[in-house]
């Protein structure tokens, strides 16, 4: 699985959260459009790979354009939200790889229809996704992200990280952390542990950072 990158279509922003959440469950970003900034956002330099269009309330102008926009991008899956009680008009796509769902259904469904038509055949394994507040750490592909912003860390420092939060509520040593994080033939001092936990903190931002404790005399948790 790797990074892909999500559009959605709406003219309100009651599902605004729900993105912002599904961004922590999977390995993906967000991009938000209305009908007025649709135009904006589709030459903005991303390449889609999923629109989830929210029906309520658009026009057949704005419904055809969406229809353009993905045709003329070999046919980008497109995921409808619909409301319940709209069921009779639903309007899906005639060509590609297309889902709809309610707007009633739960995180998992949502989550679960994104990601096959994300990643058909090769879904996301729950255990390569670890998700701390606004941080999501994918194993898979040793990224993370603060708010669905990829975060540049070098690769011990994503090591340690990702080693620390899948490890947590114990403290650890900064020789265990030597030893487990830079592996038995690492000869540098401790001093390079402090170093990099350092780093790492001012790299996540404060609200992970938090989660990073020091226990003196000992070495460093994550807590929960």
């Amino acid at each position: 699985m790797h990074h892909k990158n999500i559009l959605l279509m709406s003219r309100t922003s009651r599902h605004h959260e729900r993105m912002r959440e599904l961004s922590h469950a999977l390995d993906v970003s967000i991009a938000l459009a209305t009908p007025d900034t649709f135009s904006q956002a589709i030459v903005s330099g991303h390449d889609f790979d999923l629109v989830i269009l929210d029906s309520a309330g658009m026009d057949e102008e704005t419904l055809n354009a969406v229809d353009s926009y993905v045709a003329n991008n070999s046919y980008i899956p497109v995921l409808v939200i619909q409301d319940e009680d709209k069921l009779q008009s639903l309007r899906m796509p005639v060509q590609g790889h297309n889902d709809f769902i309610l707007a009633t259904a739960g995180e998992a469904e949502f989550e679960a229809r994104c990601s096959l038509l994300l990643w058909p055949g090769e879904e996301s394994a729950p255990a390569d996704i670890v998700t701390v507040d606004n941080m999501t750490i994918n194993l898979a592909t040793y990224q993370v992200y603060i708010d669905g912003a990829p975060v540049d860390l070098t690769l011990m420092e994503y090591s340690l990280l990702s080693f620390l939060a899948t490890h947590p509520s114990r403290a650890y040593s900064r020789e265990t952390l030597l030893h487990r994080v830079w592996g038995f033939e690492y000869c540098g001092g401790t001093r390079t542990v402090d170093v990099h936990i350092r780093r790492v903190r001012s790299k996540v931002g404060p609200q992970v950072a938090a989660h990073i404790v020091t226990v003196r005399g000992v070495g460093y948790l994550f807590k929960l």
